[in-house]
């Protein structure tokens, strides 16, 4: 018996058994005729084990066939055969599962959860670190519950709950208000979300335009230095400037307030004065206009060339005329002359009238008419 035994034992063996990790688990998934083979990158594999399942959905589509130390000596790598006929996408995601709660460990192959599937899953495809995970241990659970009862603060609910009941007991009407308020505050931050989202946008369109202009406003910055240090040596002056300032605004306050009375009378006596320049309207802006003209018009200054002047003038010189003139304004050519001593009365009027008498010893003409013509009677 023992000899039979051991023959069949060598049989196997020489038909490639290695041990009993070849052996499949029962009730294992069927690989069909062409599987394909993945490998699973973890960091931490926990008790997995080889001929483990390979689930998709819960529902068992192939087995672990291998675990392999990573080629950078820090992961696991868990090569699974999958059944030929399940199609997964190439972005698939792997999770390390348990059963139950004291059951076997699986692999867990599923879709993306976030974005769209890419490419598909085949022969030699890699599920990297980044996209696998496993579900926390029995053992850790239990070690986290026990630190929260022991170590943790449970044990300060009690004087929690009654430090709150202390404070809250009283002043119900005041929560209540409190809550109120906190309630219009909330639904009026909803009315206004719009108004809100625009600032917050706005507030990004700002960040992003001082993030762009970051150089010129560190250039800015570097520019004040200077004058910082500069206010920064005077501020003694500075202190000295303000204290005098608040010296002056005394005095002039004082000195407001004592001459407040005569201001008000000036100002007073000058709205006659004032209410007349109103009255004058235009007429005193044009009289100045003429004001360095006198007396030619101000149109005269569009004849000024530089420093000469283009001036064309008629001049009447004739004595009559001039005295027609004079005698029609009611003036006498003639400056007021004294009174005579001993003569009462007042003077005639001058000019006299001139008697109309032949000079002797004249006759005809003798040249002095036209000299006397030319300088009494008139020309141009």
């Amino acid at each position: 018996m023992l000899v039979a035994s051991a023959l069949v034992l060598t049989g196997c063996g020489s038909g490639g058994f290695d041990g009993v990790y070849n052996m499949p688990l029962p009730g294992g998934a069927d690989l069909g005729d062409r599987p394909y083979q993945v490998k699973v990158q973890f960091k931490d594999v926990l008790d997995l084990v080889p001929q483990a399942g390979v689930k998709v959905n819960d529902v068992p589509v192939g087995r672990v066939d291998r675990i392999d130390l990573g080629a950078d000596g820090w992961t696991a790598e868990v090569t699974v055969l999958v059944n030929g006929d399940v199609r997964l996408p190439g972005n698939s995601v792997a999770r390390l599962r348990q059963s139950a709660l004291l059951g076997e460990k699986y692999v867990e192959l599923a879709r993306p959860a976030e974005g769209r599937a890419e490419g598909a899953l085949a022969d030699g495809s890699v599920i990297p670190v980044e996209r696998t995970n496993r579900n926390p241990e029995v053992e850790e659970v239990f070690g986290a519950l026990s630190m929260l009862l022991n170590g943790g603060g449970i044990a300060q609910l009690q004087d929690i709950s009654r430090e709150l009941n202390a404070a809250l007991e009283g002043n119900e009407p005041q929560i209540r208000s409190l809550l109120d308020n906190l309630n219009t505050l909330v639904g009026d931050l909803d009315a206004h979300k719009g108004e809100i989202t625009r600032a917050l946008d706005g507030l990004n369109r700002l960040g992003g335009t001082l993030n762009a202009q970051r150089e010129q406003i560190t250039g800015v910055l570097d520019g004040l230095e200077p004058g910082l240090k500069v206010l920064s040596e005077q501020r003694t002056q500075l202190v000295t400037l303000l204290q005098s300032l608040d010296t002056l605004s005394d005095v002039a306050v004082d000195t407001v307030n004592k001459s407040k009375d005569d201001i008000v009378a000036d100002l007073k006596a000058l709205a006659p004065t004032l209410r007349k320049l109103a009255e004058a309207g235009t007429n005193l802006p044009n009289g100045f206009e003429l004001l360095l003209t006198y007396p030619f018009p101000d149109s005269a200054v569009d004849a000024i060339k530089g420093d000469y002047t283009n001036l064309y003038a008629d001049l009447d010189l004739n004595l009559g005329t001039v005295v027609e003139n004079l005698g029609r304004s009611r003036q006498s050519p003639l400056p007021s002359l004294p009174g005579l001593p001993g003569i009462d009365g007042n003077a005639p009027s001058l000019p006299l009238p001139l008697p109309n008498l032949p000079l002797p010893g004249v006759t005809g003409d003798s040249g002095l008419g036209d000299l006397l013509g030319g300088l009494l009677g008139g020309g141009r």
